[in-house]
């Protein structure tokens, strides 16, 4: 039994035992910090393919405790290969800003092993053990700049913020095992579909539960620490929040409702639909205003977890599939715009203002051409795949009877379209500024080129994540 139980987690395993390996390495071993950088990328991509490529039925671990399914396989894939990119984009930035520390890929491979453990929880009590992981390393993460103010901010806002979220959704889990008497989220499916209409008592910590879980994925009203952290973060680790975080968040989010609770439509969906227009209209209307490029994406993730909601809370199989293939287009997405922002720079200095991208396209008509095609996919226009995107998590909507709902997500995706096409604008018509540096390492141009193209060349057949994520869906229900 124990023999089985740690195949089943042996790519947790194995990345906690290189994560301490790495952190003794770096502790003793002086001037190692780049090569931990580059292994740490490449075992984590390793680890991902080899998920992906692994395995192919259901396995559970700890009696239940642990899953290992075909959606938790989908979700890590692309949690690991988001946690690979970012590292490697990483690295330029780190030693411009003298930032190349051992601890920083550290960081990162725990709160990945985190996520990993959040997206395959088969009961609270591990959820909650994935959650803190990946939290406490993320808050560290976001003060990692420690000689600047704004960065040290954000990693104290998003300590309190997210210790705030942590209790709620501990209350919500007590609340969940006071009326069922069970953790595991088999037994608690067990009791409330024996019960037709969920208690009060079940049904508020069902609430706290979801109001924890929406602080991760920063929705709408609990969005609040999202822009500062955004700003106030090291570039990198914005990327990082932007990518791989949101999946583990929203995959914990589709496990929990569709598992325990996946008898309980009627009591979770209209929670899920408030948050998802709440977060597509502020995500939508808020980044109108800003001129910080890092702000404007922290409002443009608020606006696409909205989207991503609206899938999940069609509470079928169709939407819960739309949600996955939309979260895997966003994370491509946003690793190509970062690719991007990490190289806005004049004479050695980072440049946020998106004013300062005016008339970018004759400077470098490459570069510009590749964030205009980001920036069209992420405003979800024909013909580029975030368009598919938007195409499937609304048909879901469809479906599930909800068709107003669909509509509110069209408004919010016209009006966040301004925001996609001013920085297009800017770059084409705007007013000409000094120039930014021309120098971008081969590896970002990679990364910028193949994203673009991915969105560009995706509208074929999706390169078959539309099927990957239709099969994790089903293992899920």
């Amino acid at each position: 039994m124990i023999e089985q139980n740690l195949i089943t987690i042996l790519p947790e395993l194995l990345l906690a035992g290189f994560a301490l390996a790495t952190l003794m390495l770096g502790v003793w071993r002086k001037g190692s910090d780049n090569l931990i950088l580059w292994v740490s990328a490449v075992v984590l991509a390793l680890v991902g393919l080899w998920i992906g490529y692994g395995y192919e039925g259901t396995r559970t671990a700890f009696d239940g405790s642990y899953i290992d399914d075909r959606f938790a396989r989908f979700a890590k894939v692309a949690i690991l290969l988001a946690s690979s990119a970012i590292l490697l984009l990483s690295r330029e930035y780190l030693v411009r800003a003298n930032l190349m520390k051992f601890e920083f890929p550290v960081l990162i491979v725990f709160a990945t092993i985190g996520m990993m453990i959040m997206v395959s929880a088969g009961d609270l009590i591990t959820l909650y053990m994935g959650l803190e992981l990946q939290s406490l390393a993320l808050y560290v993460l976001a003060a990692f700049r420690r000689d600047n103010l704004k960065s040290t901010e954000a990693g104290l806002k998003f300590f309190v913020l997210g210790a705030l979220s942590s209790g709620l959704l501990l209350y919500g889990a007590s609340l969940v095992y006071g009326y069922t008497g069970t953790v595991t989220f088999d037994g608690i499916a067990a009791v409330v579909t024996g019960q037709g209409q969920l208690e009060l008592g079940l049904l508020f910590g069902l609430v706290f539960l979801a109001v924890g879980m929406a602080f991760k994925v920063s929705a709408a009203p609990f969005h609040m620490w999202t822009p500062d952290v955004y700003e106030g973060s090291p570039t990198p680790v914005t990327a990082f929040f932007a990518t791989a975080p949101k999946v583990a968040a929203a995959a914990m989010f589709a496990r929990l409702l569709y598992g325990p609770f996946g008898e309980a439509v009627a009591d979770w969906q209209q929670i899920l639909i408030f948050l998802s227009i709440a977060s597509m209209f502020l995500g939508a209307i808020a980044a109108i205003g800003q001129r910080n490029i890092k702000r404007l994406m922290a409002y443009s993730s608020i606006g696409h977890m909205g989207f991503a909601l609206m899938g999940l809370a069609a509470g079928t199989e169709v939407g819960l599939s739309a949600a996955l293939l939309y979260l895997a287009i966003y994370v491509t997405t946003n690793v190509g715009v970062f690719a991007f922002i990490l190289n806005m720079n004049r004479d050695g200095r980072a440049v946020t203002d998106i004013n300062a991208l005016g008339m970018y396209s004759k400077t470098d008509p490459g570069r510009a051409f590749a964030l205009a095609v980001l920036m069209f996919s992420l405003a979800g226009l024909p013909p580029m795949v975030g368009f598919f995107a938007k195409f499937y998590v609304l048909n879901a909507a469809i479906n599930a009877g909800l068709v107003w709902f669909a509509i509110a997500g069209v408004i919010a995706s016209v009006i966040s379209a301004f925001y996609y096409l001013r920085i297009i604008y800017i770059m084409y018509f705007g007013a000409e500024t000094e120039p930014l540096s021309d120098k971008i390492p081969l590896l970002h141009w990679l990364f910028l080129g193949g994203s673009a193209a991915i969105m560009l060349l995706g509208i074929i057949n999706l390169f078959g994540v539309d099927t990957m994520a239709e099969a994790a869906a089903k293992a899920l229900l």
